[in-house]
């Protein structure tokens, strides 16, 4: 009972230290900024909001937070060792990395330099004897890589599941340039959460520590003396663009491919700490298939068709605004609205036409995603929205789009303070 006792003791003091560390309030700040520029876009291209402020952050740091504490009670039965040190260093990475791309502040990335800088100075014995650079060369050689590549596989599995539960709630509709100028309809995904992890650090009881309860996977008799726990924070998130699909299957897709490469990750990080030469594989693999991952789903963006375009047989629903009479009745993005009051619809002018025909009730034939029609009807009320809460897909008539490109740090900075992060052209 002594051993729990000191265990709960142990991570009230992580929690503290995560609370102190600099790095959970930069996330929470990139959180911020990035759902902030993701409702002022929306305001911009719909004159309307499509989530809260502060409900997305919010959610985000709560469901972050119990994330991190399964992915901390996985990484304590392995025993993975982390330092202060090897946590300083992925972050430096992960800052320098992201004034290329803002998508490099990933572990995947930063786990993948820092495991081939350790290989790389494991090539000369006295580098920790460098002058300025040997204390940081210290805390790269002291990185325990597979107890870290097991850490980027865990995260990337919880990830995966964070996007199937909550992707297609955070994706927002966009105008995009298309093919040969052609606007298109599509979707934004994107959904970032701040994980707080609690791992152990091999500590002489004599300084502090506690005697293990149970006997970790990795590190042998290294844990025999004693550990301490530490707390610090993680980001992880995923940025997606959909125009040939629909979101939920979109996220089906990329949450499929997530969890995968988080099982690779696993079993390369278990192999790697019972044959250390794995670790550079890995390593270079922890980037590559993290790209492989992205530029996959650009290709089949780009190869196939696009989804929410002009439809011969009416017009295709981009998104449904929450709590709108579109909502009320049901109607699902994707679908296609053909006849409004009796009167077949091809443009957006057919549809107010249409509804000027009884300004008091409205209804629809709509065909639905199995190509099947339903009927849907509501009466109007005052200070209902003019189109029922449905965004539609752009047409020869639509002035605004969204330039999608993958900014570096400072164009992000700029876009996030001035509220734009994507250029947003007419």
């Amino acid at each position: 009972m002594d051993v729990w006792i000191q265990l709960l003791s142990k991570f009230a003091y992580a929690c503290v230290q995560l609370l102190i560390n600099p790095f959970l309030y930069i996330a929470i700040l990139f959180l911020a900024l990035q759902y902030s520029k993701q409702i002022r876009l929306e305001r911009k291209l719909f004159h309307a909001r499509l989530h809260s402020f502060r409900g997305e952050v919010l959610r985000s740091v709560i469901v972050g937070f119990i994330g991190g504490i399964a992915v901390s009670l996985i990484m304590l039965a392995f025993g993975t060792q982390l330092t202060s040190g090897t946590i300083i260093i992925l972050w430096m990475i992960s800052l320098v990395m992201m004034v290329f791309r803002v998508r490099f502040l990933c572990l995947a990335y930063s786990t993948g330099v820092l495991g081939l800088l350790h290989a790389i100075f494991a090539l000369f014995p006295n580098a920790t004897e460098w002058t300025f650079i040997g204390p940081v060369i210290g805390w790269i050689m002291d990185s325990q890589m597979a107890g870290l590549l097991l850490l980027v596989g865990l995260l990337h599995i919880l990830e995966s599941l964070l996007v199937l539960k909550q992707g297609e709630h955070m994706a927002s509709p966009m105008f995009f340039s298309g093919k040969r100028g052609k606007i298109v309809g599509g979707y934004s995904l994107q959904g970032f959460w701040p994980v707080p992890l609690f791992l152990l650090m091999p500590l002489a009881i004599s300084d502090g520590g506690f005697s293990l309860p149970w006997t970790p996977l990795f590190g042998g008799d290294v844990w025999s003396a004693g550990a301490m726990m530490m707390g610090f924070p993680i980001m992880i998130g995923f940025s997606e663009i959909s125009v040939s699909r629909l979101p939920k299957h979109k996220v089906r897709l990329s949450s499929k491919g997530l969890f995968v490469y988080g099982v690779i990750m696993v079993c390369l990080a278990i192999g790697s700490y019972y044959w250390p030469p794995l670790i550079v594989i890995s390593s270079v693999l922890s980037i590559a298939l993290h790209e492989g991952l992205i530029w996959y789903s650009v290709w089949r963006e780009k190869t196939e068709s696009p989804l929410f375009v002009n439809d011969p047989r009416g017009l295709r629903i981009l998104a449904v605004l929450p709590g709108s009479p579109a909502d009320e009745i049901g109607l699902k993005t994707g679908e296609i609205i053909s006849k409004v009051n009796g009167q077949a619809i091809l443009t957006r002018r057919d549809l107010f036409e249409a509804m000027r025909i009884n300004p008091a009730f409205c209804k629809l034939e709509v065909i639905n995603e199995q190509g099947e029609i339903k009927f849907a009807q509501r009466a109007i009320y005052s200070g209902d929205h003019h189109e029922l809460g449905i965004i539609i897909s752009p047409d020869q008539d639509t002035r605004y789009y969204v330039e999608f490109r993958q900014p570096n740090f400072i164009d992000f900075l700029k876009g996030k303070l001035k509220g734009k992060g994507q250029q947003l052209n007419s």
